[in-house]
């Protein structure tokens, strides 16, 4: 094969000796061989660099179940479902299951006292106290003799607090046993690179341009040995055009290269240009100081306080509500009175002052969204916009907030219609056109009017 192909070239150049240009014409098929060579890497590679993609992928996890009813204290999910909620609203902030925070580790207490005894002190602990009852005294000197909240809840709903309570403490086990890294949702994000099959194709490009350009090297070097030993046959021109030597900076003068190495300057200044201009308004890693020093990282992932407890807005209204200053003095009325952060809470108290905290996520006025609607109806998480608030010891805007950004999610949501029977006929409906899941969109979630009036 390879005396074949050296034959053929022999005779090709046998044929094209008394071309002029010939040799001209080869070489600077060569240099624009490179030029496309090294122009086509350039894209190729920043399409790999940008094709960087999260796969989500379900592991099947299995699932504890209820814990058996055991001394009266219920294990119907429902109840356990009810008193998880009204735990994370009122108790997570001072309270958690498994080991103490401003209070005791509520798991056991069912064990240590009576249901009678756990309501009257729930109700009024202050009462328990003052009547002399032995646990309860002790339980206010070992915590610096700091008083309970009074709830005034019903027998149903610290009965199904306990429920909730016992559950965890039941199943905190076989939560251990879930691997590390996997959610609780049995999902896992991984991050990878491109896709295999992107891989591939990227490579075998590459392969294909590094072979042509070889090849072109090759004929080239072959063509001019070959002419180079028949001089005597070709004319003045083009024996100039065999001895002739590499000339860079007659290259940098060439209006072809010229022309080329302008074009790909100006499409990286469009380009910068362009992102600029999309980056105008977006505040994306804004990260303001704050008139006091809060950190979510200590309160929501240290201690574990629910968001709902401070954010009291967040399931039933527009705004998820700045917290007031009562709310802090729930806990640093008798925690760290004596950190000069806490100091300005008292100061602003005493002095009937607001706290002027900087706001970091702001929509513009043209936009409308609805903390409740997206929480308590669209069961979303607080992490989805607002990243890993309980890492974050000064908070800052993860999520662009694009009208792009909300479209997407809007576009990749399914909704949640399980055990709820008002998507029952659209479900049905939907499920007539189409076997992907409902979806945001699919309801209307990219009409105009459901963001802009």
């Amino acid at each position: 094969m390879a005396y074949y192909i050296c034959g053929s070239l022999k005779d090709l150049s046998a044929s094209m000796i008394k071309s002029k240009n010939f040799m001209f014409a080869t070489q600077r098929s060569a240099y624009l061989s490179i030029i496309t060579f090294v122009f086509s890497f350039f894209i190729l590679t920043s399409a790999w660099a940008q094709s960087d993609t999260t796969d989500v992928e379900s592991t099947d996890q299995p699932t504890t179940e209820a814990a058996t009813s055991q001394g009266g204290i219920s294990s119907d999910p429902a109840v356990i479902t009810a008193g998880e909620a009204l735990f994370q609203g009122n108790c997570r902030a001072c309270h958690a299951v498994n080991q103490k925070l401003v209070g005791p580790a509520l798991a056991g207490i069912y064990d240590r006292q009576d249901m009678d005894w756990i309501k009257a002190f729930v109700k009024n602990s202050q009462a328990m106290i003052a009547s002399g009852d032995e646990y309860s005294v002790a339980l206010y000197e070992e915590y610096n003799n700091t008083m309970m909240t009074s709830f005034n809840f019903s027998d149903e709903e610290i009965e199904s607090i306990i429920a909730y309570v016992k559950f965890e403490a039941e199943n905190a086990a076989a939560a251990a046993e879930t691997p590390e890294g996997v959610p609780e949702d049995g999902t896992t994000t991984t991050a990878t690179g491109p896709s295999k099959y992107l891989t591939a194709v990227i490579v075998g490009l590459v392969v294909v341009l590094l072979l042509i350009l070889i090849v072109l090297f090759l004929i080239l070097g072959f063509l001019t040995k070959f002419l180079k030993e028949r001089k005597d046959d070709l004319d003045e021109a083009d024996r100039e055009m065999i001895d002739q030597k590499f000339d860079f900076g007659k290259l940098t003068r060439n209006p072809a290269f010229i022309g080329i190495v302008a074009f790909i300057f100006g499409i990286f200044v469009v380009k910068a240009v362009l992102d600029g201009l999309y980056q105008v308004g977006i505040q994306q890693g804004y990260a303001p100081k704050q008139p006091i020093a809060f950190s979510h990282k200590l309160h929501a992932g240290q201690y574990e306080i629910d968001c709902n407890y401070c954010h009291t807005g967040v399931r039933k209204s527009k705004s998820a509500n700045i917290p007031s200053a009562n709310i802090c003095m729930n806990c640093h009325g008798q925690i760290k009175t004596e950190s000069p952060e806490i100091q300005k809470i008292y100061a602003a108290i005493e002095e009937n002052t607001p706290i002027e905290w900087v706001r970091v996520h702001n929509l513009p006025d043209l936009a409308y969204f609805n903390h409740a609607q997206h929480v308590a109806v669209g069961n979303q998480e607080c992490e989805s916009c607002h990243g890993e608030i309980k890492e974050m010891e000064v908070v800052e805007q993860f999520a662009p907030l694009t009208m792009g950004w909300c479209i997407n999610c809007h576009k990749e949501t399914n909704i949640n219609t399980k055990g709820n029977a008002y998507y029952d006929n659209l479900v049905e409906l939907h499920s007539q056109h189409s076997k992907e899941p409902l979806k945001v969109e699919d309801l209307g979630g990219l009409e105009c009017a459901k963001c802009h009036y």
